[in-house]
Protein backbone atom coordinates (compact mmCIF):
# COMPACT_ATOMS: atom_id res chain seq x y z
CA UNK A 1 0.00 0.00 0.00
CA UNK A 2 1.67 3.21 -1.02
CA UNK A 3 1.06 6.74 0.88
CA UNK A 4 1.46 10.03 1.54
CA UNK A 5 4.17 11.12 3.86
CA UNK A 6 2.98 13.93 4.01
CA UNK A 7 -0.77 13.58 5.54
CA UNK A 8 -1.56 11.20 8.19
CA UNK A 9 -2.80 8.09 8.40
CA UNK A 10 -7.03 7.18 9.37
CA UNK A 11 -6.57 3.71 11.01
CA UNK A 12 -10.31 2.84 10.41
CA UNK A 13 -10.79 -0.41 12.66
CA UNK A 14 -14.67 -1.48 12.39
CA UNK A 15 -17.12 -4.21 13.72
CA UNK A 16 -20.00 -5.31 15.40
CA UNK A 17 -20.51 -3.82 19.06
CA UNK A 18 -18.44 -6.28 21.07
CA UNK A 19 -15.90 -7.22 18.70
CA UNK A 20 -13.19 -5.80 20.71
CA UNK A 21 -12.25 -2.77 18.58
CA UNK A 22 -11.48 -0.39 21.07
CA UNK A 23 -9.88 -3.11 23.43
CA UNK A 24 -7.71 -4.03 20.52
CA UNK A 25 -7.00 -0.21 19.70
CA UNK A 26 -6.40 0.79 23.51
CA UNK A 27 -3.66 -2.36 23.18
CA UNK A 28 -1.93 -0.98 19.65
CA UNK A 29 -2.44 2.97 20.34
CA UNK A 30 1.12 3.45 21.30
CA UNK A 31 2.95 1.03 18.88
CA UNK A 32 0.72 2.97 16.04
CA UNK A 33 1.91 6.30 17.67
CA UNK A 34 5.45 4.85 18.51
CA UNK A 35 6.10 4.05 15.03
CA UNK A 36 3.53 6.16 12.59
CA UNK A 37 3.80 9.60 14.76
CA UNK A 38 1.14 12.06 15.91
CA UNK A 39 -1.85 9.92 16.48
CA UNK A 40 -4.73 11.17 17.89
CA UNK A 41 -6.95 7.60 19.24
CA UNK A 42 -10.84 8.20 19.47
CA UNK A 43 -13.91 5.63 19.89
CA UNK A 44 -17.06 5.70 18.31
CA UNK A 45 -19.03 6.44 22.20
CA UNK A 46 -16.81 9.58 22.21
CA UNK A 47 -17.71 10.25 19.02
CA UNK A 48 -21.55 10.23 19.24
CA UNK A 49 -21.18 12.22 22.63
CA UNK A 50 -18.93 15.01 20.91
CA UNK A 51 -21.19 15.45 18.34
CA UNK A 52 -24.20 15.07 20.62
CA UNK A 53 -25.92 12.55 18.57
CA UNK A 54 -29.01 11.09 20.27
CA UNK A 55 -30.37 9.03 18.00
CA UNK A 56 -29.94 5.02 16.70
CA UNK A 57 -31.49 4.62 14.10
CA UNK A 58 -30.02 3.79 10.87
CA UNK A 59 -29.98 7.12 8.70
CA UNK A 60 -28.91 8.83 12.04
CA UNK A 61 -25.75 6.59 12.70
CA UNK A 62 -24.87 7.08 8.43
CA UNK A 63 -24.95 10.74 8.51
CA UNK A 64 -22.60 10.33 11.51
CA UNK A 65 -20.05 8.25 10.33
CA UNK A 66 -19.83 10.62 7.38
CA UNK A 67 -19.06 13.67 9.83
CA UNK A 68 -16.58 11.54 11.72
CA UNK A 69 -14.97 11.24 8.47
CA UNK A 70 -14.91 14.25 7.45
CA UNK A 71 -13.42 15.62 10.53
CA UNK A 72 -10.85 12.80 10.51
CA UNK A 73 -9.97 14.21 6.53
CA UNK A 74 -9.21 17.52 8.02
CA UNK A 75 -6.97 16.22 10.86
CA UNK A 76 -5.30 13.55 8.49
CA UNK A 77 -4.49 16.46 5.58
CA UNK A 78 -3.24 18.34 8.67
CA UNK A 79 -0.06 14.84 8.81
CA UNK A 80 -2.16 13.56 12.52
CA UNK A 81 -2.99 9.92 12.11
CA UNK A 82 -6.12 8.87 13.91
CA UNK A 83 -7.06 5.90 15.60
CA UNK A 84 -10.55 5.12 15.10
CA UNK A 85 -12.45 2.25 16.85
CA UNK A 86 -16.31 2.04 15.86
CA UNK A 87 -18.89 0.25 14.54
CA UNK A 88 -20.09 2.61 11.27
CA UNK A 89 -20.77 -0.51 9.62
CA UNK A 90 -22.15 1.32 6.41
CA UNK A 91 -20.80 0.86 2.29
CA UNK A 92 -21.29 4.72 1.81
CA UNK A 93 -18.96 5.77 4.77
CA UNK A 94 -16.22 3.87 4.10
CA UNK A 95 -16.65 4.32 0.45
CA UNK A 96 -16.57 8.31 1.16
CA UNK A 97 -12.77 7.67 3.51
CA UNK A 98 -11.67 6.10 0.47
CA UNK A 99 -12.31 8.39 -2.05
CA UNK A 100 -11.82 11.11 0.12
CA UNK A 101 -9.07 10.00 2.78
CA UNK A 102 -5.22 9.86 1.23
CA UNK A 103 -3.89 7.28 3.82
CA UNK A 104 -6.86 5.28 4.42
CA UNK A 105 -6.51 1.82 5.87
CA UNK A 106 -9.81 -0.38 6.46
CA UNK A 107 -9.50 -3.14 9.37
CA UNK A 108 -12.37 -5.20 10.27
CA UNK A 109 -12.95 -7.02 13.68
CA UNK A 110 -14.75 -10.16 11.78
CA UNK A 111 -16.76 -12.20 14.86
CA UNK A 112 -20.08 -13.76 15.06
CA UNK A 113 -23.28 -11.85 16.68
CA UNK A 114 -23.79 -15.28 18.64
CA UNK A 115 -19.98 -15.61 19.86
CA UNK A 116 -20.75 -11.70 20.94
CA UNK A 117 -24.06 -12.65 22.86
CA UNK A 118 -22.25 -16.00 24.20
CA UNK A 119 -19.60 -14.41 25.74
CA UNK A 120 -21.41 -11.36 26.88
CA UNK A 121 -19.02 -8.44 26.37
CA UNK A 122 -21.34 -6.31 25.43
CA UNK A 123 -24.79 -4.29 27.62
CA UNK A 124 -26.03 -3.61 24.06
CA UNK A 125 -27.22 -6.06 22.77
CA UNK A 126 -30.13 -6.46 26.05
CA UNK A 127 -31.55 -2.83 24.34
CA UNK A 128 -34.74 -3.43 22.93
CA UNK A 129 -34.00 -1.74 20.08
CA UNK A 130 -31.76 -0.08 16.98
CA UNK A 131 -29.02 -2.52 17.49
CA UNK A 132 -26.92 -3.21 14.54
CA UNK A 133 -27.07 -6.87 13.72
CA UNK A 134 -30.51 -7.14 15.33
CA UNK A 135 -32.66 -4.77 14.37
CA UNK A 136 -30.18 -2.44 11.51
CA UNK A 137 -28.82 -5.08 8.83
CA UNK A 138 -25.24 -4.02 9.17
CA UNK A 139 -22.76 -3.55 5.97
CA UNK A 140 -19.49 -5.36 6.90
CA UNK A 141 -16.86 -4.44 4.75
CA UNK A 142 -16.80 -6.39 1.51
CA UNK A 143 -12.43 -5.48 1.16
CA UNK A 144 -11.05 -4.25 3.95
CA UNK A 145 -7.06 -3.88 3.65
CA UNK A 146 -6.90 -5.99 6.93
CA UNK A 147 -9.68 -8.67 8.89
CA UNK A 148 -8.69 -9.65 12.18
CA UNK A 149 -10.99 -12.98 12.87
CA UNK A 150 -12.01 -12.93 16.74
CA UNK A 151 -13.38 -16.31 17.97
CA UNK A 152 -12.63 -15.13 21.06
CA UNK A 153 -10.41 -18.07 21.92
CA UNK A 154 -7.59 -15.60 21.75
CA UNK A 155 -6.36 -12.48 24.42
CA UNK A 156 -6.75 -9.18 23.47
CA UNK A 157 -2.90 -9.40 23.70
CA UNK A 158 -2.60 -11.69 20.73
CA UNK A 159 -5.13 -10.14 18.46
CA UNK A 160 -3.19 -7.21 19.27
CA UNK A 161 0.30 -8.09 18.47
CA UNK A 162 -1.41 -10.03 15.38
CA UNK A 163 -3.01 -6.20 13.94
CA UNK A 164 0.20 -4.60 14.30
CA UNK A 165 2.15 -7.37 12.15
CA UNK A 166 -0.58 -6.42 9.81
CA UNK A 167 -0.65 -2.87 9.62
CA UNK A 168 3.36 -3.26 9.40
CA UNK A 169 3.22 -5.39 6.69
CA UNK A 170 0.87 -3.30 5.03
CA UNK A 171 2.37 -0.16 5.17
CA UNK A 172 6.27 -0.67 4.52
Amino acid sequence: MKFNRKKGILFWITGLSGAGKTSISNKIYHRIKKKYGKTLYINGDEMRKIFELKSYDNSDRKKGGIKYSKLFKKITDQNINVLFAGMALFDDVRKWNKDNVNNYLEIYIKTSLKNIIKKKYTKIYKKKSMIVGIDIKPEFPKKPHIIINNDFNRSIEELSNELVQKINDKLN
